[in-house]
């Protein structure tokens, strides 16, 4: 009997093995066992929490259904992004975590980096109020502030579920400078090296950052953690970009890059997919993604294999807050999907579906139950 409900649980996606548990105390207990990895399904999309319970918003892609689900974990957390189906969080008292929603597995992590480290000249730090100097300059911020601010991305190595021996990276504060922890680790270690960076990736069995020029940096993460410059080929850009990722399609590294704001209609969004030769250093623009979709935000970029789904866009970037926080609290959410091959953006939800507030950012999440 259980063999043949094990074998049932193989073919259901997240939403449906919730609902598989519920039908009575054995199937939940055979849901528990986690022997067969569900099928591959879309990301999900992480939204704010509700004001009134606390529960924690999803948009179900595949299903286009939302879901409030009960996380305490979540609870006053801003969540700064998502890796391997993980969301890194950090609550009103500027305290860090790393969390899988769905099995609630998390580690507690150690304080994030003085804000006098994290800030230029010592000066940002937190406060009840915010505060400024004679100039009318901020020197200090409130915890609400910092709680949005302290990190732009968190990306691990690989799932901590398939080791123990994984590393977290973290871009800290402003300078967006990178620090990183292992487990076991009391305190944050500062990687020595340049300010500006966007996004970092395990590739090909090296670890790589981003500078938000378009320059590519090695990452030593030996005894004395230390970047080295591999690619500084300038790329013309036709207008500046405001948000960047990395990602492996196929064996190859690639960056998304989002060149202008949907700010008004007649400027509407355009986002441009550059490829990396690691052999001889450059970048070339790619006006195809071999038929499949990505999924950008200030999540580590995951890919998807539309056959999987006929509602998925081939040759489609879902992109979710790309553009980062200053942007979303001045326009919203930058939200949709972009064709790369005939460049036109769409909705990938029915009309105004994803009611949320631009206190929260919006991050896709790869389900890891």
């Amino acid at each position: 009997m259980s063999d043949a409900l094990e074998h049932i649980m193989s073919f259901l996606g997240v939403a449906d093995r919730y609902r598989f548990s519920a039908v009575c105390h054995y199937w939940r207990v055979v849901a528990k066992r986690r022997r067969h990895p569900p099928p591959a399904e879309m990301p999900w999309l992480v939204l704010g929490e509700d004001s009134t319970t606390k529960k924690r918003n999803f948009f179900n892609l595949s299903e286009q259904r939302h879901y409030s689900i009960d996380i305490p974990e979540l609870y006053g957390h801003y969540i700064c992004g998502s890796s391997y189906g993980w969301l890194f969080t950090v609550d009103k008292r500027i305290n860090a975590r790393l969390l899988n929603p769905f099995t609630r597995e998390f580690y507690a992590l150690p304080p994030l980096p003085p804000f006098d480290e994290t800030y230029k000249n010592g000066t940002h730090i937190c406060t009840a109020e915010p505060v400024f100097n004679s100039r009318g300059r901020r020197t200090a911020f409130t915890f609400d502030e910092m709680q949005e601010r302290i990190v732009t991305k968190a990306v691990l190595s690989h799932d901590p579920r398939e080791g123990s021996d994984f590393i977290l990276f973290i871009i800290v504060g402003m300078p967006r400078k990178l620090a990183i922890w292992r487990p076991g680790d009391t305190v944050w270690t500062f990687i020595s090296g340049p300010c500006g960076l966007s996004d970092v990736i395990s590739f090909d069995g090296t670890f790589y950052a981003l500078h938000c020029n378009l320059i590519l940096f090695a990452i030593d993460v030996g005894y004395d953690p230390k970047v080295t410059t591999m690619s500084c080929h300038p790329y013309l850009f036709r207008k500046p970009p405001i948000g960047l990722c990395l990602l492996d399609l196929r064996g190859k590294l690639l960056v998304v890059q989002m060149l202008k704001y949907n700010a008004v209609a007649e400027d509407p969004i355009e986002l441009c997919v550059l490829h990396y030769n690691m052999k001889e250093p450059g970048l070339c623009e790619l006006h195809a993604i071999d038929d499949l979709a990505l999924f950008v935000g200030s999540n580590s970029a995951l890919v998807f294999d539309p056959s999987k789904n006929s509602g998925c866009v081939e040759n489609g970037i879902y992109f979710a807050d790309m553009a980062g926080f200053c942007r979303r609290k001045v326009h919203g959410h930058d939200l949709g999907v972009y064709d790369v091959v005939d460049k036109m953006m769409r909705q990938f939800c029915p009309g105004d579906e994803l009611f949320h507030p631009t206190d929260a950012v919006l991050t896709w999440l790869s389900p890891n139950p």
